[in-house]
Protein backbone atom coordinates (compact mmCIF):
# COMPACT_ATOMS: atom_id res chain seq x y z
CA UNK A 1 0.00 0.00 0.00
CA UNK A 2 2.34 2.96 -1.09
CA UNK A 3 -0.47 5.30 -0.85
CA UNK A 4 -1.20 4.39 2.71
CA UNK A 5 1.52 6.58 3.64
CA UNK A 6 -0.08 9.31 2.63
CA UNK A 7 -3.46 8.66 3.68
CA UNK A 8 -2.19 7.80 7.15
CA UNK A 9 -0.94 11.79 7.57
CA UNK A 10 -4.23 12.87 5.90
CA UNK A 11 -5.52 10.68 8.36
CA UNK A 12 -5.37 13.65 11.10
CA UNK A 13 -7.72 15.61 8.88
CA UNK A 14 -10.44 12.94 8.26
CA UNK A 15 -13.21 15.24 6.32
CA UNK A 16 -10.45 16.37 4.08
CA UNK A 17 -9.12 12.55 3.58
CA UNK A 18 -12.48 11.86 1.91
CA UNK A 19 -12.78 14.72 0.07
CA UNK A 20 -9.08 13.96 -1.17
CA UNK A 21 -9.96 10.03 -1.83
CA UNK A 22 -13.12 10.92 -4.00
CA UNK A 23 -10.95 13.11 -6.09
CA UNK A 24 -8.16 10.63 -6.68
CA UNK A 25 -10.35 7.77 -7.13
CA UNK A 26 -12.50 10.28 -10.06
CA UNK A 27 -8.89 11.35 -11.62
CA UNK A 28 -7.62 7.59 -12.06
CA UNK A 29 -10.37 5.03 -12.11
CA UNK A 30 -14.02 6.72 -13.35
CA UNK A 31 -15.05 7.09 -16.46
CA UNK A 32 -12.98 10.12 -18.01
CA UNK A 33 -11.60 10.95 -21.25
CA UNK A 34 -8.34 9.90 -21.01
CA UNK A 35 -8.09 5.50 -20.92
CA UNK A 36 -6.57 4.30 -17.83
CA UNK A 37 -3.11 3.64 -18.62
CA UNK A 38 -2.28 7.39 -19.72
CA UNK A 39 -3.26 8.59 -16.50
CA UNK A 40 -1.10 6.76 -14.38
CA UNK A 41 1.86 7.15 -17.20
CA UNK A 42 1.10 11.29 -17.03
CA UNK A 43 1.29 10.63 -13.24
CA UNK A 44 4.53 9.55 -13.60
CA UNK A 45 6.30 12.32 -15.80
CA UNK A 46 4.38 14.69 -12.83
CA UNK A 47 5.57 12.97 -10.13
CA UNK A 48 8.82 12.58 -11.90
CA UNK A 49 9.90 16.03 -12.27
CA UNK A 50 9.87 16.31 -8.56
CA UNK A 51 12.34 13.06 -8.05
CA UNK A 52 9.05 11.81 -6.17
CA UNK A 53 9.96 8.03 -6.49
CA UNK A 54 6.98 6.80 -4.10
CA UNK A 55 4.51 8.50 -6.54
CA UNK A 56 6.34 6.96 -9.43
CA UNK A 57 6.81 3.37 -7.87
CA UNK A 58 2.89 3.46 -7.31
CA UNK A 59 2.73 5.07 -10.76
CA UNK A 60 4.23 2.67 -12.24
CA UNK A 61 2.60 -0.51 -10.79
CA UNK A 62 -0.85 1.07 -11.56
CA UNK A 63 0.26 1.31 -15.33
CA UNK A 64 1.04 -2.00 -15.45
CA UNK A 65 -2.48 -3.27 -13.87
CA UNK A 66 -4.19 -1.40 -16.75
CA UNK A 67 -2.45 -2.97 -19.22
CA UNK A 68 0.02 -0.24 -19.78
CA UNK A 69 2.79 -1.48 -22.35
CA UNK A 70 6.21 -2.09 -20.17
CA UNK A 71 7.99 -0.67 -23.13
CA UNK A 72 6.99 2.93 -22.06
CA UNK A 73 8.84 2.70 -18.76
CA UNK A 74 11.95 2.51 -20.83
CA UNK A 75 11.48 6.33 -20.77
CA UNK A 76 9.53 9.55 -22.84
CA UNK A 77 11.29 8.22 -26.51
CA UNK A 78 9.50 4.90 -26.04
CA UNK A 79 5.65 6.48 -25.86
CA UNK A 80 3.29 7.92 -28.21
CA UNK A 81 4.48 11.16 -29.44
CA UNK A 82 0.66 12.53 -28.19
CA UNK A 83 1.82 11.54 -25.13
CA UNK A 84 5.23 12.72 -25.25
CA UNK A 85 4.32 16.26 -26.55
CA UNK A 86 2.68 17.26 -23.10
CA UNK A 87 6.20 17.09 -21.73
CA UNK A 88 6.56 21.03 -22.27
CA UNK A 89 3.56 22.00 -20.03
CA UNK A 90 4.17 19.66 -17.67
CA UNK A 91 8.10 21.05 -17.35
CA UNK A 92 6.17 24.63 -17.36
CA UNK A 93 3.50 23.43 -14.56
CA UNK A 94 5.67 22.35 -12.68
CA UNK A 95 8.29 24.59 -11.67
CA UNK A 96 7.02 28.00 -13.71
CA UNK A 97 3.43 27.74 -14.35
CA UNK A 98 3.03 31.76 -15.57
CA UNK A 99 5.09 30.71 -18.05
CA UNK A 100 2.23 28.90 -19.73
CA UNK A 101 0.41 30.81 -23.02
CA UNK A 102 -2.06 29.60 -25.33
CA UNK A 103 0.58 29.10 -27.99
CA UNK A 104 1.50 26.00 -25.27
CA UNK A 105 -2.29 24.97 -25.66
CA UNK A 106 -2.74 25.80 -29.41
CA UNK A 107 0.13 23.08 -30.19
CA UNK A 108 -1.43 20.12 -28.07
CA UNK A 109 -5.06 20.85 -29.62
CA UNK A 110 -3.34 22.09 -33.55
CA UNK A 111 -5.14 19.52 -36.34
CA UNK A 112 -3.28 16.62 -36.46
CA UNK A 113 -2.21 12.76 -36.42
CA UNK A 114 -1.42 13.35 -32.79
CA UNK A 115 -3.58 16.38 -31.53
CA UNK A 116 -5.57 16.51 -28.13
CA UNK A 117 -9.13 17.27 -27.94
CA UNK A 118 -9.68 20.21 -25.40
CA UNK A 119 -11.54 17.43 -22.64
CA UNK A 120 -8.53 15.61 -22.86
CA UNK A 121 -6.15 18.05 -22.01
CA UNK A 122 -8.48 19.30 -19.51
CA UNK A 123 -8.09 16.33 -17.86
CA UNK A 124 -4.31 15.66 -18.40
CA UNK A 125 -3.85 19.15 -16.69
CA UNK A 126 -5.81 18.34 -13.90
CA UNK A 127 -3.54 15.24 -13.72
CA UNK A 128 -0.43 17.25 -13.93
CA UNK A 129 -1.23 20.05 -11.02
CA UNK A 130 -2.62 17.17 -8.88
CA UNK A 131 0.32 15.36 -9.28
CA UNK A 132 2.81 17.82 -8.86
CA UNK A 133 0.80 19.08 -5.38
CA UNK A 134 0.71 15.80 -4.10
CA UNK A 135 4.35 15.46 -4.78
CA UNK A 136 4.87 18.59 -2.43
CA UNK A 137 2.72 17.12 -0.06
CA UNK A 138 5.02 13.13 -0.18
CA UNK A 139 7.77 15.39 0.25
CA UNK A 140 6.83 17.98 2.91
CA UNK A 141 5.23 15.47 5.08
CA UNK A 142 8.02 12.51 4.90
CA UNK A 143 6.73 9.94 2.41
CA UNK A 144 9.01 10.22 0.41
CA UNK A 145 11.69 8.85 3.40
CA UNK A 146 9.51 5.75 4.10
CA UNK A 147 11.28 3.18 5.06
CA UNK A 148 9.50 1.20 2.68
CA UNK A 149 10.35 2.92 -0.08
CA UNK A 150 14.12 2.58 0.91
CA UNK A 151 15.04 5.62 2.31
CA UNK A 152 15.47 7.13 6.00
CA UNK A 153 12.55 6.56 7.75
CA UNK A 154 9.66 8.99 7.81
CA UNK A 155 9.75 11.80 9.61
CA UNK A 156 6.83 11.27 12.10
CA UNK A 157 5.25 7.90 12.11
CA UNK A 158 2.20 7.21 13.25
CA UNK A 159 2.14 5.60 17.13
CA UNK A 160 -0.32 3.14 18.70
CA UNK A 161 -2.02 6.36 20.55
CA UNK A 162 -3.02 8.32 17.44
CA UNK A 163 -5.57 8.03 15.29
CA UNK A 164 -5.05 5.62 12.81
CA UNK A 165 -6.14 6.48 8.77
CA UNK A 166 -8.59 3.72 8.60
CA UNK A 167 -10.44 4.95 11.74
CA UNK A 168 -10.31 8.47 11.02
CA UNK A 169 -12.44 7.40 7.86
CA UNK A 170 -14.91 5.06 9.94
CA UNK A 171 -17.51 7.49 10.10
CA UNK A 172 -18.13 7.34 6.16
CA UNK A 173 -18.71 5.01 4.10
CA UNK A 174 -17.47 5.90 0.81
CA UNK A 175 -14.21 6.95 2.17
CA UNK A 176 -13.98 3.36 3.95
CA UNK A 177 -14.73 1.19 1.49
CA UNK A 178 -11.85 2.89 -0.73
CA UNK A 179 -9.45 2.46 1.90
CA UNK A 180 -10.70 -1.22 1.84
CA UNK A 181 -10.72 -1.68 -1.81
CA UNK A 182 -6.88 0.18 -1.97
CA UNK A 183 -5.39 -2.22 0.82
CA UNK A 184 -6.82 -5.45 -0.77
CA UNK A 185 -5.39 -3.74 -4.09
CA UNK A 186 -2.09 -3.27 -2.67
CA UNK A 187 -2.34 -7.14 -1.09
CA UNK A 188 -3.04 -8.11 -4.93
CA UNK A 189 0.48 -6.41 -5.94
CA UNK A 190 1.93 -8.25 -3.57
CA UNK A 191 0.67 -11.71 -5.28
CA UNK A 192 1.32 -9.88 -8.86
CA UNK A 193 5.13 -8.86 -8.50
CA UNK A 194 6.37 -12.60 -9.71
CA UNK A 195 4.27 -12.35 -12.74
CA UNK A 196 4.75 -9.03 -13.26
CA UNK A 197 8.85 -9.45 -13.22
CA UNK A 198 8.29 -12.96 -15.59
CA UNK A 199 6.21 -10.58 -17.95
CA UNK A 200 9.32 -7.75 -18.20
CA UNK A 201 11.58 -10.58 -18.28
CA UNK A 202 9.74 -12.00 -21.56
CA UNK A 203 8.96 -8.33 -23.21
CA UNK A 204 12.91 -8.27 -23.07
CA UNK A 205 13.13 -11.83 -24.55
CA UNK A 206 10.80 -10.75 -27.47
CA UNK A 207 12.43 -7.31 -28.10
CA UNK A 208 16.00 -7.10 -27.88
CA UNK A 209 16.85 -11.07 -29.15
CA UNK A 210 19.23 -13.47 -28.73
CA UNK A 211 22.35 -11.40 -29.30
CA UNK A 212 21.09 -8.84 -26.67
CA UNK A 213 20.75 -11.48 -24.29
CA UNK A 214 24.58 -12.71 -25.14
CA UNK A 215 25.60 -9.06 -24.15
CA UNK A 216 23.57 -9.42 -21.07
CA UNK A 217 25.15 -11.84 -19.89
CA UNK A 218 28.40 -10.81 -20.34
CA UNK A 219 27.95 -7.82 -18.43
CA UNK A 220 26.78 -10.33 -15.62
CA UNK A 221 30.12 -11.98 -15.61
CA UNK A 222 31.76 -9.08 -15.84
CA UNK A 223 30.27 -7.78 -13.09
CA UNK A 224 30.31 -10.27 -10.80
CA UNK A 225 33.63 -9.74 -9.99
CA UNK A 226 32.66 -6.47 -8.08
CA UNK A 227 29.50 -7.85 -6.39
CA UNK A 228 26.99 -6.13 -9.36
CA UNK A 229 23.63 -7.77 -9.55
CA UNK A 230 21.77 -7.35 -12.75
CA UNK A 231 18.16 -6.62 -14.14
CA UNK A 232 16.33 -7.04 -17.33
CA UNK A 233 17.57 -4.67 -20.53
CA UNK A 234 14.46 -3.13 -20.08
CA UNK A 235 15.40 -1.58 -16.73
CA UNK A 236 18.39 -1.24 -17.54
CA UNK A 237 17.41 1.22 -20.14
CA UNK A 238 14.82 2.76 -17.81
CA UNK A 239 16.23 2.58 -14.58
CA UNK A 240 12.85 3.09 -12.55
CA UNK A 241 10.31 0.16 -13.16
CA UNK A 242 9.54 -2.62 -9.98
CA UNK A 243 12.79 -4.77 -11.62
CA UNK A 244 14.19 -8.67 -10.43
CA UNK A 245 17.62 -8.24 -8.81
CA UNK A 246 19.92 -11.31 -8.36
CA UNK A 247 17.82 -12.17 -5.06
CA UNK A 248 14.39 -12.17 -6.56
CA UNK A 249 13.38 -9.03 -5.05
CA UNK A 250 11.94 -5.97 -6.24
CA UNK A 251 13.65 -2.93 -6.15
CA UNK A 252 11.95 0.69 -6.91
CA UNK A 253 13.09 3.50 -8.90
CA UNK A 254 16.67 4.74 -9.16
CA UNK A 255 17.01 7.10 -12.03
CA UNK A 256 13.74 8.95 -13.04
CA UNK A 257 16.07 11.07 -15.92
CA UNK A 258 13.97 8.85 -18.42
CA UNK A 259 10.81 10.49 -18.04
CA UNK A 260 11.81 13.88 -18.31
CA UNK A 261 13.58 16.67 -21.00
CA UNK A 262 15.73 19.57 -19.44
CA UNK A 263 15.51 18.07 -16.21
CA UNK A 264 17.85 21.65 -15.22
CA UNK A 265 15.07 23.73 -15.66
CA UNK A 266 13.34 24.36 -12.58
CA UNK A 267 11.58 26.60 -9.85
CA UNK A 268 12.97 30.79 -10.43
CA UNK A 269 11.37 33.61 -8.04
CA UNK A 270 8.44 35.15 -9.80
CA UNK A 271 10.14 38.43 -9.57
CA UNK A 272 13.74 38.52 -10.04
CA UNK A 273 15.11 42.01 -9.25
CA UNK A 274 17.73 41.72 -11.71
CA UNK A 275 15.23 41.42 -14.54
CA UNK A 276 11.85 42.67 -15.80
CA UNK A 277 8.82 41.88 -13.45
CA UNK A 278 6.57 39.01 -15.36
CA UNK A 279 2.71 40.05 -15.95
CA UNK A 280 1.39 39.60 -12.40
CA UNK A 281 -1.55 37.27 -12.20
CA UNK A 282 -4.48 39.28 -10.50
CA UNK A 283 -7.36 37.32 -9.35
CA UNK A 284 -10.11 39.71 -10.00
CA UNK A 285 -9.47 39.26 -13.80
CA UNK A 286 -9.33 35.45 -13.51
CA UNK A 287 -10.34 33.66 -10.57
CA UNK A 288 -11.32 29.98 -10.12
CA UNK A 289 -14.75 30.79 -7.98
CA UNK A 290 -15.37 32.83 -11.46
CA UNK A 291 -14.11 31.64 -14.49
CA UNK A 292 -11.30 27.98 -13.75
CA UNK A 293 -15.09 26.22 -11.76
CA UNK A 294 -17.02 26.29 -14.82
CA UNK A 295 -14.70 25.99 -17.65
CA UNK A 296 -13.23 23.02 -15.99
CA UNK A 297 -16.19 21.40 -14.67
CA UNK A 298 -17.71 21.66 -18.82
CA UNK A 299 -15.12 19.86 -20.09
CA UNK A 300 -14.34 17.15 -17.42
CA UNK A 301 -17.69 16.40 -16.05
CA UNK A 302 -17.89 16.75 -11.92
CA UNK A 303 -14.36 17.38 -12.05
CA UNK A 304 -14.82 21.16 -11.06
CA UNK A 305 -17.14 19.70 -7.91
CA UNK A 306 -15.02 17.27 -6.96
CA UNK A 307 -11.85 19.42 -6.71
CA UNK A 308 -13.96 22.94 -5.07
CA UNK A 309 -15.10 20.72 -2.50
CA UNK A 310 -11.46 20.11 -1.78
CA UNK A 311 -10.23 23.54 -1.67
CA UNK A 312 -13.45 24.50 0.57
CA UNK A 313 -12.75 21.69 2.55
CA UNK A 314 -8.87 22.98 3.43
CA UNK A 315 -10.02 26.20 3.65
CA UNK A 316 -12.35 24.87 6.72
CA UNK A 317 -9.91 23.07 8.44
CA UNK A 318 -9.49 24.42 12.38
CA UNK A 319 -6.14 25.72 13.04
CA UNK A 320 -6.57 26.99 16.16
CA UNK A 321 -3.52 26.57 18.32
CA UNK A 322 -1.31 27.58 15.14
CA UNK A 323 -3.19 30.96 14.75
CA UNK A 324 -3.71 31.68 18.72
CA UNK A 325 0.37 31.32 18.71
CA UNK A 326 0.04 34.56 15.87
CA UNK A 327 -2.79 35.97 17.78
CA UNK A 328 -5.17 36.01 15.34
CA UNK A 329 -8.30 34.52 13.50
CA UNK A 330 -7.40 31.00 12.11
CA UNK A 331 -9.06 32.54 9.20
CA UNK A 332 -6.53 35.36 8.74
CA UNK A 333 -3.24 32.85 9.56
CA UNK A 334 -5.00 30.26 6.79
CA UNK A 335 -5.51 33.12 4.19
CA UNK A 336 -1.82 34.34 5.34
CA UNK A 337 -0.39 31.02 4.24
CA UNK A 338 -2.63 30.48 0.94
CA UNK A 339 -1.82 34.11 -0.57
CA UNK A 340 2.14 33.41 0.51
CA UNK A 341 2.03 30.57 -1.62
CA UNK A 342 0.23 32.10 -4.42
CA UNK A 343 2.18 35.21 -4.32
CA UNK A 344 5.48 33.10 -4.65
CA UNK A 345 3.48 31.93 -8.32
CA UNK A 346 2.99 35.33 -9.37
CA UNK A 347 -0.69 36.00 -8.32
CA UNK A 348 -1.98 38.65 -6.71
CA UNK A 349 -5.35 39.90 -4.69
CA UNK A 350 -5.89 43.79 -4.58
CA UNK A 351 -7.74 43.12 -1.54
CA UNK A 352 -4.62 41.62 0.36
CA UNK A 353 -1.87 43.71 2.67
CA UNK A 354 1.16 41.07 1.44
CA UNK A 355 2.93 43.00 4.34
CA UNK A 356 0.35 40.95 7.37
CA UNK A 357 2.49 37.70 5.10
CA UNK A 358 5.96 39.23 7.31
CA UNK A 359 3.54 39.45 10.38
CA UNK A 360 2.02 36.07 10.45
CA UNK A 361 4.54 34.00 9.09
CA UNK A 362 7.74 33.26 11.16
CA UNK A 363 11.15 32.78 8.83
CA UNK A 364 11.67 29.12 9.46
CA UNK A 365 7.61 28.76 8.53
CA UNK A 366 8.55 30.72 5.14
CA UNK A 367 11.75 28.58 4.37
CA UNK A 368 9.63 25.62 4.91
CA UNK A 369 6.45 26.46 3.06
CA UNK A 370 8.45 27.94 0.00
CA UNK A 371 11.05 25.09 -0.09
CA UNK A 372 8.34 22.02 -0.04
CA UNK A 373 5.91 24.63 -2.64
CA UNK A 374 8.72 25.36 -5.17
CA UNK A 375 11.43 22.64 -4.72
CA UNK A 376 9.63 20.09 -2.43
CA UNK A 377 12.49 17.49 -3.03
CA UNK A 378 14.95 19.76 -1.47
CA UNK A 379 12.51 19.28 1.78
CA UNK A 380 14.30 17.13 4.25
CA UNK A 381 13.74 15.89 8.04
CA UNK A 382 15.52 18.54 9.48
CA UNK A 383 13.99 20.89 8.19
CA UNK A 384 10.16 19.59 9.06
CA UNK A 385 11.71 19.06 12.80
CA UNK A 386 12.74 22.93 13.51
CA UNK A 387 9.64 24.29 12.27
CA UNK A 388 7.35 25.14 15.08
CA UNK A 389 8.63 21.80 17.27
CA UNK A 390 5.63 23.03 19.90
CA UNK A 391 3.53 22.02 17.47
CA UNK A 392 1.14 18.95 16.90
CA UNK A 393 2.23 17.02 13.93
CA UNK A 394 -1.61 17.52 12.72
CA UNK A 395 -1.02 20.76 12.84
CA UNK A 396 2.29 20.18 10.62
CA UNK A 397 0.25 18.18 8.60
CA UNK A 398 -2.36 20.98 7.86
CA UNK A 399 0.19 23.84 6.72
CA UNK A 400 1.01 20.73 4.05
CA UNK A 401 -2.80 20.02 3.21
CA UNK A 402 -2.58 24.20 2.70
CA UNK A 403 0.77 23.98 0.02
CA UNK A 404 -1.11 21.42 -1.62
CA UNK A 405 -4.22 22.78 -2.67
CA UNK A 406 -3.04 26.32 -2.96
CA UNK A 407 -0.29 25.18 -5.40
CA UNK A 408 -2.49 22.78 -7.26
CA UNK A 409 -5.39 25.77 -7.50
CA UNK A 410 -2.23 28.01 -8.61
CA UNK A 411 -1.27 25.93 -11.53
CA UNK A 412 -5.15 25.26 -12.28
CA UNK A 413 -5.67 28.70 -12.87
CA UNK A 414 -2.64 29.47 -15.12
CA UNK A 415 -3.25 26.64 -17.29
CA UNK A 416 -7.05 27.26 -17.66
CA UNK A 417 -6.51 30.71 -18.36
CA UNK A 418 -4.43 29.82 -21.39
CA UNK A 419 -7.11 27.31 -22.18
CA UNK A 420 -9.68 30.43 -22.15
CA UNK A 421 -7.89 32.78 -24.07
CA UNK A 422 -7.39 29.94 -26.71
CA UNK A 423 -10.72 28.98 -26.99
CA UNK A 424 -11.62 32.91 -27.31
Amino acid sequence: GRLEAVTQQMGYHPQYLDSFLKTQHYLMHMDGPLPFDCRHYIAIMAAARHQCRYLVNLHVLQFLRAGGDPQWLRGLEFIPPKLRNLNEINKILAHRPWLITKEHIEKLLKISEWSWSLAELVHAVVLLAHCHALASFVFGCGCEQDEGLGGRGSLKPLSLGNQCFCEATASNSYGQELLRINRKRSLDSCMELDSLRERMQRIHVETEGRDEMRLLQQDREEGEGQGAGWVCRVGVSAGLSPLADTDGEVTGATNLACYMQDPDFGYQDFARRDEDQTQVFRVQDYSWEDHGFSLVNRLYSDIGHLLDEKFRMVDGLQSSAMAKRQGCEPSVFKRGIWNYIHCMFGIRYDDYDYAEVNQLLERMLKVYIKTVTCYPEKTNSEMFDRFWKQFKHSEKVHVNLLILEARMQAELLYALQAITQYMI
